[in-house]
């Protein structure tokens, strides 16, 4: 049985979460059982199946964000939270 994509906000609703600086903050789970993205409490919601090891859940993190936004995934970086649940990241502009 196939895995269902991911459910995904529309991108201007995650871009209006940005600061002016095109800072994001996240709070993230690794190891779930879906992947989503969600809008709380004025943050993104991220829950990847990626476990927290070797920079897994990070990489799946950037991945997912990326397709929410419609951007490459090369155009995030990753501020704050590299060992941790909640995180900082920064939309670059090209």
């Amino acid at each position: 049985m196939a895995r269902a994509k991911a459910d995904l906000p529309p991108a201007d609703a995650v871009l209006a979460l940005a600061d002016p600086d095109g800072r994001l903050t996240l709070r993230v789970t690794p190891g779930a059982r879906i992947e989503m993205v969600a809008i709380e409490a004025g943050r993104l919601v991220v829950k990847v199946r990626a476990k927290p090891e070797d920079g897994k859940a990070n990489a799946a993190v950037l991945d997912l964000l990326a397709s929410a936004l419609g951007i490459a995934t090369s155009r995030l970086r990753l501020l704050r939270g590299a060992t941790g649940r909640d995180k900082q990241v920064q939309i670059v502009t090209p």
